[in-house]
């Protein structure tokens, strides 16, 4: 089973998880948190996992990122086989192809909402005039242009999660990994997030996998999975 429903004419498999195994030794105990899963992502698609506190989702969503390896399985991005890969060549792919966006934005408070969003950039050697153009467009994007020089304290709590999106996306990765992007928001403004992670994944063909409790907006994708005693399904 590989958690895929028909897709739209023209999408394109980005991600695949076959078999993804983890699990966790302490005091002589195994603990097994994945066991088995089956996934897969296509280029501009918007998948929700939910489950129970504890069920591994953020386990799930670190290996997809490659900030975890798993104890078995196989991972493959565009037909690359990442399991294979060493950490450096794992750290370019975290680089150039994935963003990651969670529930604390974790902006920078001496930065300016445009220095945040340029971050990632400067810190891979990008030109930093087309960083700042790149930067700017971004802000606007997210309709935080009016807020580039404030810092992340002046901001209010869902113009900050926008300005960590706009991060997220400066590198033009081609799939988003979120973990609870909207939890530590109001309703109205996690829905404005949501609204706008949307809007952008259809106009970037952007890969959105979203670990959420919000079962509105879990809703609202194009999949929503759980996930239960280790196990991922539709």
């Amino acid at each position: 089973m590989n958690n895929r429903t028909p897709g739209k004419a023209g999408q394109t498999l980005l991600l695949q998880a076959e078999g993804l195994h983890k699990s966790f030794g302490h005091d002589g105990i195994t603990v097994e948190v994945l066991r088995g899963v089956d996934m897969t992502v296509d280029r501009g698609e918007m998948i929700a996992v939910v489950g129970a506190s504890g069920s591994g989702k953020t386990t799930l969503l670190q290996i997809l990122g490659t900030l975890a390896e798993p104890t078995g399985g196989r991972l493959t991005y565009e037909g690359r086989d990442l399991t294979a890969c060493g950490e450096q060549e794992l750290s370019r792919h975290r680089n150039r192809n994935i963003g990651f966006i969670f529930q604390f934005h974790h902006l920078l408070p001496e930065f300016t909402s445009l220095e945040n969003v340029m971050m990632p950039g400067l810190i891979n050697g990008m030109d930093p005039r087309e960083l700042e153009e790149r930067a700017l467009h971004l802000l606007d994007q997210v309709n935080l242009l009016h807020r580039k020089t404030h810092r992340s304290g002046e901001l209010s709590g869902g113009e900050q999660q926008r300005v960590a999106l706009a991060r997220a996306l400066i590198m033009q990765p081609s799939l988003l990994l979120a973990d609870e992007p909207t939890g530590n928001l109001d309703s109205q403004n996690g829905r404005r997030v949501f609204d706008l992670l949307h809007s952008l994944s259809r106009s970037l063909s952007l890969a959105v996998v979203m670990v959420t409790h919000n079962e509105e907006l879990a809703r609202s994708m194009d999949r929503r999975l759980t996930l239960k005693d280790g196990v991922l399904s539709a």
